[in-house]
């Protein structure tokens, strides 16, 4: 029977490591692998044939072999990019190089017959975009700030004076710079008198801001839900732009109506997994007092105080321990 669980994601990753000794705890085979590493140090022969409808084969890392057929779960965390492969290529042999690579190799470990993907990384993709979790939280019944998202100008403005105070956010983060550094663009509250002609170069997303009284992060994991009241000590619209070490949690109660919204939600985009971030208005003890701002399909969890009992779900999962299977 198969039982090995593939967990694709960088070398550097705290939180998958932390999957993988409970997993290792329990006696599971685990094979880890970054694509980005093909090559010598990643090495893989998968066959199929006709009347076979399962991939075959072996996958080589530097430590592990393992049989493609006895992947049960696939834990897909954060890869590199298959190009950090081909980086001393020239531009055409590199681009080349990767999408066979992504198409490949990818095609292989995305198509395990039987496997349970936490998350697919085709169903992250579906599910990684503003716009279609807003529509979907809608449709499940749960209350969203009023948002527009436009590069028209006069739009803008006609959405800023319908709203006594509007917030502004990204759909993604910044990119990389040459140096290789990150930065963030917080969600902010914006003066609409700044708009101008600039906004029609891209696309912008505005809220209404609401009157909230906190911020909670709610992480599933199969049928477990873990949720953390979140504040800020000097009370900034955004938690995360901060120390989080200066963080203050407190574990809160979900109303059962958003929760099963919640497992609605992943179950619609085929997730086994996600973070929601909600803001509360009102003690949250009512349904309408939850406020659904976004789900991260392939979110960070382990600076969360239940950081611990996350990972024994996920463990629960990989390992179809304890029902973990959704």
């Amino acid at each position: 029977m198969a039982s090995t669980v593939l967990v694709v994601t960088a070398l550097e990753d705290l939180t998958a490591d932390w999957v993988i000794a409970a997993l290792n705890e329990r006696e599971v085979p685990v094979v880890r692998a970054d694509p980005a590493d093909i090559g010598p140090g990643l090495t893989f022969a998968a066959r199929i044939d006709a009347g076979s409808p399962a991939w075959g084969g072996q996958l080589r890392t530097a430590s592990r072999e393992v049989e493609v057929g006895e992947l049960a779960a696939v834990y897909y965390r954060r890869p590199t990019p298959y190009a950090a492969a081909f980086e001393h290529l020239p531009q055409q042999q590199r681009d080349f190089a990767a999408a066979e690579a992504r198409h490949g190799l990818g095609g292989v470990l995305n198509n395990l017959h039987a496997a349970l993907y936490v998350n697919h990384p085709a169903a992250v993709t579906r599910a990684d975009f503003k716009p279609a979790q807003l529509q979907r939280f809608v449709e499940l019944g749960l209350q969203i700030p009023p948002t527009l998202v436009t590069n028209d100008v006069e739009a803008a403005r006609k959405f800023a004076a319908e709203h006594e105070h509007v917030i502004y956010k990204t759909f993604r983060g910044l990119p990389r710079c040459e140096d290789g550094h990150t930065g963030a663009i917080w969600a902010q509250r914006v003066d609409p008198c700044t708009f101008n002609d600039a906004l029609a170069v891209t696309a912008h997303l505005f809220q209404a801001e609401i009157p909230k009284t906190g911020d909670v992060r709610v992480t599933v994991v199969g049928r477990r839900v873990f949720a953390q009241q979140i504040a800020a000590p000097d009370g900034a619209l955004d938690w995360r732009r901060g120390d989080w070490d200066d963080l203050i949690h407190a574990p809160i109660a979900v109303p059962t109506p958003v929760e099963n919204a919640l497992h609605r939600y992943l179950a619609s985009f085929g997730l086994v997994f996600g973070c929601f971030d909600f803001a509360l208005i009102g003690d949250g003890e009512a349904p309408d007092d939850w406020w659904a701002i976004e789900c991260n399909p392939n979110g960070q969890w382990g600076w969360l105080p239940d950081a611990p009992a996350i990972t024994e779900a996920f463990a629960d999962i990989l390992s179809m321990e304890g029902g973990g299977r959704p």
